[in-house]
């Protein structure tokens, strides 16, 4: 992996992030740091979720091939929906549970 690589994959984890805030409209914690963390994770997250899916059980869909620079593109958007989803519950639940 070079310098490249890894910059295109930053911004597309941002961007990956951004929908997902769209898609989930909730307060994005912690500011652009954030968003580039929970960009990568759901990043992360997607892309091995459909390389399970395609290794296990011969999963194949057009969508699920569409990627810049090696990373896949929907896969990564429906990851960050998923851990922005679950990060904003934990912190909810946790900031009302101490009650």
């Amino acid at each position: 992996m070079d310098l490249r690589h890894l910059l295109i994959q930053l911004v597309i984890a941002i961007v990956c992030a951004g929908v997902a805030g769209i898609l989930i409209p909730r307060k994005m914690p912690g500011g652009a740091v954030g968003l580039l963390i929970i960009g990568l994770a759901g990043a992360f997250l997607g892309q091995w979720t459909a390389d399970y899916l395609q290794q296990q059980y011969g999963f194949t869909n057009p969508a699920l091939e569409w990627n810049v620079e090696e990373v896949a593109i929907l896969p990564s958007i429906v990851g960050s929906a998923i851990v922005l989803y679950l990060v904003t519950a934990f912190l909810s639940w946790g900031r009302y549970g101490n009650r």
